[in-house]
């Protein structure tokens, strides 16, 4: 650490005694899924509760409507969890995002529940790498930032929400809100086990497509009946044929269907796409239309489409690659090497570059196989991850730009 400033060594050493894993463990013991709401409330309940020794206000901010389709066809209302959010000093000269999410992948009546040290002294948790971790690491790197001399030059909103797993439908809003005005942005999404990082990003969009057909006795007059689900199949053929290079397209589930003697009268087809760029989601949009308007003809059914491109491509550009730079810098006085690859995964950090704000989105702990219950968190990447986003928040402080 020979090129840190005697500001940052003091910011790293008091990092390293924050009880970062101590957190992770006590937040991973609450189970956070998306869909579990009453987990929700007391994982927000806890981190308000932690998050409150920073000097600004945390409040619990409803979640905005938002609805999904379910596999009768019904478009109805979802549950989210609260919101967090805190604003510390919106009038300093320098701005900047910080941002995670408190919901797991993991519900209530998932097994995967426990906490669990492997032989290789890595922590096996829910949600420990995806990113309970990540959040201790945030706050033990803000709370750093608060005790050098440089707090007054820098100010940051800190947004953690309820559905990011899910897409953050309820909270794209509230995203889109806290970037505006704000020279960066940081993400507490896993790094890979050896510290890579998310650079360019593909973006995502999931739909469900309702098909309404008519039924008819599949004996007696089928002729008269309109088979939804074998119209669902042919949009799955047809969209299934728009995949190429920079789209990959994957039709996921028909819901629909009944006894073999009916001619079934609605199907729902979810499919899921992966545009690498704005280019992409254009085509994918024409081969909806068009699979839409074929398909609707030839099997003589009416077609809802729900659903959108709810997280664009995050492509590297002049502004993300400088602060790239900046943490790489960072890192190298650290002793920490950062590199960055792309990743066809989507999280916040897409919606945030969408808005024009540069972001890095994986600044949380080392960890893997997330989304398994083989999730796992590498313990001494928690002080490693913090210094790292304190000597970043630091540079900016000081610089008041990137």
């Amino acid at each position: 650490m020979t090129e840190l400033s005697k500001i940052e060594r003091a910011a790293v050493e008091r990092a390293a005694v924050s009880p970062m894993l101590a957190r992770t463990e006590a937040w991973t013991a609450i189970n956070s899924g998306t869909r579990n709401i009453v987990g929700l409330a007391r994982m927000a309940d806890a981190l308000a509760d932690a998050f409150s020794v920073l000097p600004g206000p945390v409040t619990l901010v409803e979640p905005e409507p938002a609805d999904s389709v379910t596999a009768d066809g019904q478009v109805l209302p979802l549950a989210h969890g609260h919101h967090l959010h805190l604003a510390v000093r919106p009038d300093a000269p320098a701005q900047i995002l910080l941002t995670g999410h408190m919901d797991t992948v993991y519900g209530a009546d998932h097994p995967f529940q426990a906490n669990t040290w492997l032989p290789d002294g890595n922590l096996n948790a829910p949600g420990a790498a995806d990113m309970k971790g990540g959040l201790a690491l945030m706050l033990a790197a803000l709370e750093a930032v608060e005790g050098s001399a440089l707090a007054s030059h820098i100010g940051y909103e800190v947004l953690i929400n309820s559905d990011e797993e899910t897409g953050s439908f309820s909270s794209a809003g509230l995203i889109a809100g806290a970037a505006k005005g704000k020279i960066a942005a940081l993400t507490y999404e896993p790094a890979l086990p050896d510290g890579t990082l998310a650079g360019a990003r593909g973006g995502t969009g999931n739909f469900s497509i309702v098909v309404h057909g008519k039924s008819a006795h599949a004996g007696r007059n089928p002729d008269e009946g309109r088979n939804a689900l074998v119209a669902a199949a042919d949009l799955a053929m047809r969209l299934n044929d728009a995949k190429a290079p920079g789209l990959a397209v994957n039709p996921a589930k028909i819901d629909g269907g009944g006894p073999n003697n009916v001619v079934p009268e609605l199907a729902i087809l979810r499919v899921n796409f992966r545009p690498k760029d704005a280019e992409a989601i254009t085509r994918a949009r024409i081969a909806i239309d068009q699979a839409v308007a074929i398909v609707s003809v030839k099997h003589d059914v009416r077609i809802h489409v729900h659903g959108s491109f709810n997280r664009p491509p995050k492509p590297l550009d002049a502004g993300a690659e400088k602060l790239f730079e900046l943490v790489r810098a960072s890192g190298a006085d650290l002793g920490i090497p950062v590199a960055w690859k792309f990743s066809g995964g989507v999280c916040d950090g897409n919606n945030i570059a969408a808005c024009g704000v540069p972001v890095v989105d994986t600044m949380g702990a080392r960890g893997g196989l997330i989304h398994s219950p083989d999730e796992f968190l590498i313990p001494e990447s928690l002080a490693e991850r913090a210094a790292l986003s304190a000597v970043t928040m630091l540079r900016i402080a000081e610089k008041g730009k990137l």
